[in-house]
């Protein structure tokens, strides 16, 4: 564990996650289950710490990306349903074992699975059924469905928990007949499996956007990923940052006039001298280069203040003449101020890749209230 004086730490807010939830909560009938996207390490915030708190928070489901990542949620207690959405072929003895639900694309990776389940015996394992309707990514086409409903007719190794499919662009008010199209093309795929089944599994399309956007089509369920953390789809909803990256100053100087602060002698202090502040984040920690040379500025004391000179590896270098800024002071990266959201327009990225690219060794901290 690292001196309470000098730790970077991802502090991730029960309070924000807990209004974050009941906001995209009451957009849906009491009925609507919420599965919550906790992939690439909870979208950076800590799958483990994250998975805890939406687990006591009453999140019905809980998905990830790939097996190993549902694997080291059940070895640290969480005993949610859990939707593997890329299962591949090579782990399905661990996501047994684990009691991990498959997302099945295509009739190759079900008939690997089917024969994996008859070697051991077991019948009716829970599945997740995904059509493609328009992202063209994974998922069965509407002309492989006849072949798929022979199959599971033919196979009782396997039961459908859920068909689902994604939304490709249901944020943008541009894309809307789009939208639409792949709705009605995931009903009519989603009836027609459930008519050959002889029951209607759940169903679910709606990401994050859809949800606020598409309450409509909120079927039986719905997926929250990056709303929980505090982004949406619409301008005037504002929603609270779950994750605060927060560091201390490790030394303050006092430069005068000619000199150059960092790699490639990128920082230049001016006529009037200049004080920085060296703090222990660099680009390893997901603070990109280009946010280096002035081009973002962090929050320390009730100010801003720029950066200066290129960012490092694990360190960078921040302007604060005349904040009063102390060794042991605490910089807010991103969180309120600045947000998340702008880091990302200066990146001219999404918000997404900043908060994947907070790495392991940065401690997630739970702030209760």
């Amino acid at each position: 564990m690292n001196n309470e004086n000098d730790f970077s730490r991802l502090e991730l807010s029960v309070p924000a996650c807990r209004n974050n939830y009941r906001y995209f909560r009451s957009l849906l009938r009491p009925s609507t289950r919420m599965l919550v996207l906790v992939k690439a390490n909870a979208y950076g915030h800590g799958a483990v710490e994250f998975a805890s708190m939406l687990q006591s928070e009453g999140a019905d489901y809980l998905a990830v990306a790939l097996p190993v990542e549902g694997v080291e949620l059940r070895r640290n207690g969480i005993s949610l349903p859990i939707l593997v959405l890329t299962a591949g072929t090579d782990f399905f003895p661990e996501i047994i074992s684990c009691r991990l639900e498959p997302g099945i694309p295509n009739l190759y990776t079900l008939e690997a699975l089917c024969k994996v389940l008859r070697e051991r015996g077991v019948k009716s394992y829970p599945v997740h059924v995904k059509l493609d309707t328009g992202m063209h990514r994974l998922g069965f086409m509407p002309d492989e469905l006849p072949a798929l409903e022979r199959f599971l007719k033919e196979h009782d190794e396997v039961s459908v928990k859920s068909v689902y499919s994604h939304l490709a662009a249901s944020e943008d008010p541009a894309e809307d007949e789009f939208t639409l199209s792949q709705v009605r093309t995931f009903e009519k795929g989603a009836a027609e499996l459930g008519q050959a089944l002889g029951y209607m599994p759940m169903r679910h399309i709606l990401n994050s956007a859809g949800i606020e956007r598409f309450p409509q089509f909120q079927f039986d369920m719905v997926r929250l990923g990056i709303g929980i953390y505090g982004i949406s789809a619409l301008p005037d909803v504002k929603l609270e940052p779950v994750a605060s990256l927060k560091v201390k100053v490790l030394q303050v100087k006092k430069l005068v006039p000619g000199d150059t602060i960092g790699y490639g002698r990128r920082g230049h202090v001016p006529p009037g001298g200049m004080e920085t502040a060296t703090i222990p984040v660099g680009y390893a920690d997901g603070i990109d280069r280009h946010l280096g040379c002035g081009a973002a500025s962090f929050s320390v004391n009730g100010h801003r203040a720029p950066t200066v000179g290129n960012i490092c590896m694990d360190m960078c270098m921040l302007d604060v003449t005349g904040l009063g800024v102390r060794a042991g002071d605490t910089v807010t990266i991103f969180g309120k101020d600045p947000s998340i959201s702008e880091l990302a327009h200066i990146l001219g990225t999404i918000p997404y890749e900043i908060l994947t690219s907070v790495p392991h060794r940065i401690e997630r901290i739970i702030v209760k209230r």
